[in-house]
């Protein structure tokens, strides 16, 4: 029989028992948290198990704040390249660009319904089951299955519109505008998402902000590559490049 405290290490990295640390909670993989807090218990007879799920449940207030604005920010720098990768006559680039829009719009969704994410083989499945799917899933798969550029921008900025209304009911912000809007004068119609990613950013605790500043997200947000987000050796090395500049 495996000793928790092995078991612990081995899917973590580290004993959750003896206290997580802001940088534990930003470079754990979503997809372990989830494999650490989902799925039925059988047996636990010393009742060690279940308050270490119990711990793991969720992110602090101010770490869901900051993942969230980190998922807008990544939305910020990509929305705007759907059309002007079509206007450029890069059909396959727009629609890898609307792809990964899609995909970060998703994983937001997870982030606001408070649910962790899982990897990628079960997350339209897993996106399936959460309460916003019924509004968003149609308008997703119209962008994905857009056969020309005009198609993908009109999906997308119903999308942006109704998980920008998602943000204002979460309460975390001042309401903001949810309307798309030209990009810079430009005939793109973007959601302008760095605005709610700068007033989620303002929401933190200062001292919190001040000492994650210099990160660029948690740990999905950083790295797409399944070789470290398996390993738990591997993510702390990214941790440990990440935090050089000061321990959060």
């Amino acid at each position: 029989m495996v000793a928790l405290s092995s078991y612990l290490d081995d899917m973590l990295g580290f004993d959750p028992r003896n206290g997580m640390s802001t940088a534990d909670w930003l470079f754990t993989p979503t997809k372990r948290l989830l494999e650490m807090t989902a799925g039925d218990v059988f047996e636990d007879r010393r009742a060690m198990l279940t308050p270490v799920r119990a711990g793991l449940a969720w992110y602090p207030h101010d770490v869901w704040l900051f993942a969230i604005a980190r998922q807008w920010q990544r939305i910020s720098q990509q929305e705007a390249f759907v059309g002007r990768s079509a206007e450029a006559g890069d059909e396959i680039g727009a629609r890898i660009v609307t792809a990964r829009i899609v995909r970060d719009l998703m994983r937001l969704c997870f982030l606001f319904e408070r649910r962790y994410a899982p990897y990628g083989k079960w997350l339209g499945t897993a996106f399936s089951h959460l309460a916003c799917a019924g509004d968003l899933a149609p308008l997703f798969e119209q962008a994905l299955e857009a056969a020309n550029y005009d198609d993908p921008e009109a999906a997308l900025a119903s999308a942006y519109e109704r998980v920008a209304a998602m943000h204002n009911a979460l309460g975390i912000t001042l309401s903001l505008d949810p309307r798309v809007r030209p990009y810079y004068g430009r005939p793109y119609s973007v959601l302008r998402a760095d605005r709610f990613a700068a007033a989620t950013l303002d929401a933190l605790d200062p001292a919190f902000r001040a000492s994650v500043d210099h990160i660029p997200g948690i740990i999905d947000q950083i790295v797409d590559n399944t070789d470290i987000l398996e390993n738990p050796e591997s993510w702390r090395a990214v941790r440990e490049a990440d935090v050089a500049r000061g321990e959060p």
